[in-house]
């Protein structure tokens, strides 16, 4: 029994060890270099994007909003890496454009931006950047960009979607709103800080001084305060103003008008029934006042004891001041809600 299984043992301590085949070694190394090289590229991209963010903030310590020319904006917005967004400004703020409304929503823009640049809450996920035209045309070319002021939001993956752009139309560019707006995209919340304003203040210490100057000159006469003809004015102001939409340009901030960018035309009036320019308020205050001046002649002639040819022009004057302007108010109504049936004399 121990002579049979000594040569079993030899044979068995006699065996090579076996290995992985030939073969397998260029694949080992293959994965191996792989492995690596995708390390290095992920370190590679982990260092650009803190260089990015690095150059941001400390653009950022400068000055609350830094301008971008097409280079910046491809390296800093449209190339990858990026784990921050990024708020747009494109404009064109110099002064061959003419573009009024560009600096207005520029003051606003500078308002937002400040605010967040020196609230607690300030990190390195949002920044804010502006394009200008004549810096960075093409930037706009690239985003079939043809107006200005315009507002973008870019994420930090992905594209912009339809909702990344300020409807500033509708909205307008008031820094509150703005401020709304990046909070539904970005979940950053701002809260706007405005400078101190005392133009207000003052007005109304000159407004009280004046009408106290004149009461105490007139004291001794003070009729006047009730002088209906007088309040009735005044009242007439107030509704004139408020009718307009003048609160409604305060809380929003829309534009003055709208300058098309190719023809170079001047819109007063917005064609849509959900927002209006400051204009347009101005205009239709001027519409309803003739109105109100033409039924104010109509009550006159009617009333009015006197000569009856002179009755008969006032009436005519009247009659007429309230038609055509009734008809134009009805065509800007007509004009503004698309689909409205009716039309007076103006289409």
């Amino acid at each position: 029994m121990g002579a049979r299984g000594a040569p079993s043992r030899r044979r068995q301590a006699g065996r090579r060890p076996r290995y992985l085949p030939t073969g397998s070694f260029p694949f080992l190394l293959l994965l191996l270099l792989l492995c690596i090289q995708l390390g290095g590229g992920q370190k590679k991209k982990e260092n650009l994007l803190a260089e990015k963010v690095e150059q941001l903030m400390e653009w950022s310590s400068r000055r609350s909003i830094f301008r971008m020319n097409g280079d910046k904006f491809r390296k800093f917005i449209k190339t990858p890496p990026r784990n921050y967004s990024m708020i747009v400004m494109f404009t064109a703020l110099q002064p061959q454009r003419q573009c009024s409304v560009c600096r207005l929503a520029n003051e606003e823009y500078q308002i937002l931006a400040n605010s967040w640049r020196y609230s607690s809450a300030f990190c390195n996920k949002l920044f804010f950047s502006m394009v200008d035209y004549d810096e960075g045309t093409d930037v706009f070319q690239q985003l079939n960009m043809n107006s200005a002021p315009t507002f973008m939001h870019f994420p930090p993956k992905g594209r912009p979607k339809r909702a990344d752009t300020f409807d500033l139309q509708r909205i307008g560019f008031a820094a509150e709103q703005l401020a709304k707006w990046i909070a539904d995209r970005t979940d950053v919340h701002i809260r706007v800080f405005r400078p101190p304003n005392y133009s207000g203040t003052i007005a109304l210490a000159l407004l009280v001084s004046l009408v106290g100057g004149l009461l105490y000159l007139r004291r001794n006469n003070l009729e006047f305060i009730y002088n209906k003809t007088g309040w009735a004015m005044v009242s007439l102001c107030i509704v004139f103003a408020m009718t307009s939409g003048q609160m409604w340009n305060h809380i929003r901030g829309p534009p003055y008008a709208h300058k098309n960018p190719h023809n170079g035309q001047v819109s007063y009036i917005h064609g849509s029934s959900q927002a209006q320019f400051v204009a347009e308020s101005h205009i239709i205050l001027l519409l309803n006042a003739a109105i109100t001046m033409g039924m104010v002649l109509l009550n006159e002639a009617a009333t009015s004891k006197g000569d009856v040819g002179k009755r008969r022009i006032i009436c005519l004057v009247g009659l007429g001041l309230v038609v055509f302007f009734f008809s134009f108010l009805l065509s800007i109504f007509r004009s503004k809600y698309h689909g409205y049936p009716y039309s007076f004399l103006i289409k």
